[in-house]
């Protein structure tokens, strides 16, 4: 009778349901994965705010990536460096197929956009710079789209942030005459490019360039820093990206100077 009356009294503990499953699982359970890695309330707080920062990292990083990695190659083997994006495509679905490397392939292929236009305008196009940003822009309707259906959005955040930096520097050597040593820069010998550098220089130096280098260096820090605050990965790519532009002009302004 006792057992009789103490089955009656037990609960059945309903199944747990294994969301993160990818191995059956459709887009809609895809974006609910990529939910959950952006922002789980389950993560401890300093997990959250450990693995945020080395996203953040290693968004700047990836920015630099293409100044001082895929530059020498686009120069030499522009071809290979265009074939080098299928690589990272592969590699990125491939992270992003295990739940546990999910966030990095979502990154590498934002990143993946990026060496592609550098890899087209740097290979073929760099002596005319007012391709630059229509080329730097080929993956914005491919992030765009992948934004309006909330999916990649830490990789396509990165990719946003990598082009706002670019466009800003863009609008930069428009203001302040800059364009005709681009060009200069692109056609003649190495030998040469010191003395070009010091005369863009001198133009920099200008109250003019000062004062526009001062400007846009601040929208470059509020846009990089203000999204920090958000408890997103994707702001923190996004930041990382903006933020890096200001390192890596500021490596170039210290190389026309030592020049």
């Amino acid at each position: 009778m006792i057992n009789n009356t103490l089955s009656s009294y037990t609960v059945s503990t309903p199944p747990i349901d294994t969301d993160l499953d990818l191995a059956d699982t459709g887009q809609k359970d895809i974006r609910q994965l990529e939910s959950t890695l952006s922002f789980s309330p389950s993560l401890p707080l300093s997990v959250f705010g450990r693995q945020s920062w080395l996203v953040f990292a290693t968004a700047v990083f990836l920015v630099t990536v293409p100044v001082f990695i895929e530059a020498p190659i686009v120069r030499s083997l522009p071809s290979l460096s265009l074939a080098l994006t299928g690589f990272w495509v592969w590699l990125s679905f491939t992270l992003m197929s295990r739940p546990a490397t999910y966030v990095w392939g979502d990154l590498l292929l934002g990143f993946s956009s990026s060496w592609l236009a550098g890899a087209i305008y740097w290979g073929w196009l760099r002596w005319e710079p007012l391709w630059h940003l229509p080329v730097e822009s080929i993956g914005l309707p491919f992030a765009c789209w992948c934004l309006a259906k909330n999916w990649g959005k830490v990789g396509n955040w990165f990719y946003l942030g990598s082009l706002l930096g670019t466009v800003l520097t863009d609008v930069y050597f428009y203001i302040a005459d800059l364009m005709p040593y681009w060009r200069q820069i692109m056609i003649v010998d190495a030998d040469v490019v010191p003395q070009i550098l010091q005369n863009a220089l001198t133009q920099v130096q200008t109250p003019w360039g000062q004062t526009w280098a001062i400007i846009l260096g601040l929208v470059l820090l509020t846009v990089g820093i203000l999204p920090l605050g958000r408890k997103q990965r994707h702001w923190y790519a996004f930041s990382g990206a903006v933020l890096s532009t200001i390192l890596v002009d500021s490596l170039f302004l210290l190389a026309a100077i030592a020049a």
